[in-house]
């Protein structure tokens, strides 16, 4: 019965594989770096310096998760201080954040393709003693290998949103096998905990650990950071900034109306959009000129030699930065939010003692939401008119602005513990 699952996955795997070619060349340029590798070709040297023991490969495919899996590669170091610790990502943009996070590490690469032969050469190659992904990253083929090869293998932040919930479950005879090939399970709520068991993993397996990203939220609010982000933006702690962060497309035309109509009352409020993929700033920047907005900033004038002069708007034409942003906001909104996209990690303003602004949709976000609104931190918007509403409230009152943000500052750090948590669940397995 196994046999034939996974016969039946690794053809739709490659009937997938056939259909998404022609997409795939159109971006040959986007992943010519990371393609060698997620087919299992290696630069020599890559694993020279993997000399400690034991060898701990941990993934996690992007910036967010990088960044939460790093407090945790922080306390496994402390308890396996002779340890080897390799890091791999799915994107260009968490190879280059674990890279520069995640220094110490003994190795850094592309997770490959979950095609068979790929993932038993890797995890050959990498012959890891326990292998840790990070939140939803279940990749059956590899499990599966893992498995076969002796590997122990961990959940860490373990998440399964609402909006997937149905899928994994209808396919509960499948991922009940896959899921039976980790050893553990740390999952971030309760909820989540019982998500992954009515799916189909082993009750014995699974442990709700919390979320390490609020111990690396509560590490990084560093003022270095706000005073790098005001230095290159111009933006002095006096000036009131309108962050719109990660925002899609029909969210900025929102955003636009909203600041236009807030300039009426605070002429010299400013405007930072940083867009949720980077490609669309012609886009923005077409946006803003049909909306009056000749005048504009990007980041990357500043590499170049280019200062801010006093120009109303800037956009992020920059990744891996909207962190250290938010510290000279005033107000936050996160995108994905005003559209059906299940919203945006808010926790990060948060962190920075910002209160935060979201649309309707927040399903990938429900439990960050209610805490920040628990706290008095969060506020649900839905047109641009109640954006201007919070807004115009929290500009005007910044006593009342500066107790929200900090009490949704306190609740995150009431959150922390997540990292140490999964480090003595690491000690365990190996």
């Amino acid at each position: 019965m196994e046999s034939l699952l996974f016969f039946l996955y690794n053809l739709l795997l490659y009937m997938f594989g056939l259909v998404a070619i022609p997409a795939f060349l159109v971006k040959i340029s986007k992943y010519k770096h990371s393609l060698r590798q997620k087919l299992g070709f290696f630069p020599s040297g890559t694993f020279d310096n993997c000399t400690g023991s034991p060898r701990i490969w941990i993934n996690a495919v992007s910036v967010g998760e990088v960044v939460a899996v790093s407090s945790i590669i922080r306390e496994v170091r402390k308890l396996l201080p002779d340890s080897s610790v390799v890091v791999s990502t799915g994107t260009v943009t968490g190879q280059k954040m674990a890279r520069k996070l995640i220094k110490d590490a003994s190795a850094w690469f592309y997770f490959p393709f979950d095609v068979p032969v790929i993932v038993k050469k890797m995890i050959d190659k990498v012959s890891p003693d326990l292998f840790i992904t990070a939140e939803t990253e279940i990749w059956p083929n590899f499990l599966r290998y893992a498995m076969k090869a002796g590997v122990k293998t961990m959940l860490v932040n373990g998440r399964i949103s609402v909006r997937s919930v149905s899928g994994y479950y209808r396919a509960r005879f499948f991922f009940r096998k896959v899921l039976g090939y980790f050893d553990c399970l740390g999952m971030a709520s309760e909820i989540d905990a019982e998500r992954i068991k009515m799916i189909g993993a082993p009750e014995n397996r699974v442990f709700v650990t919390g979320n390490s990203k609020f111990d690396t939220l509560a590490e990084q609010v560093l003022p270095v950071y706000e005073e790098e982000a005001g230095r290159a933006l111009k933006i002095v702690k006096q000036e009131d900034v309108f962050i719109a962060a990660s925002t899609h497309p029909c969210e900025e035309e929102i955003i636009i109306e909203s600041y236009k109509k807030l300039l009426v009352e605070f002429p010299e409020l400013i405007l930072v959009i940083v867009p949720r993929h980077v490609e669309r700033v012609r886009d923005i920047k077409k946006l803003l000129k049909r909306n009056g907005f000749d005048s504009y900033y990007l980041r990357t004038e500043y590499f170049s030699g280019k200062e801010r002069q006093k120009e109303p708007v800037i956009i992020m034409d920059t990744t891996g930065e909207l962190f250290k942003i938010y510290g000279v906001g005033t107000v936050v909104f996160c995108g994905g939010s005003l559209v059906r996209k299940g919203g945006q990690n808010v926790l990060e303003p948060a962190a920075w003692g910002k209160v935060v602004l979201y649309g309707p949709s927040m399903e990938d976000f429900s439990e960050a939401k209610q805490l920040l609104e628990e706290a008095g931190a969060g506020f649900t918007v839905k047109n641009a008119g109640e954006i201007v509403s919070v807004c115009r409230k929290f500009l005007n009152n910044p006593g009342e602005r500066g107790r929200c943000g900090e009490a949704g500052r306190k609740a995150i750090l009431g959150k922390t513990g997540a990292a140490i948590k999964s480090a003595r669940l690491v000690m365990k397995l190996v």
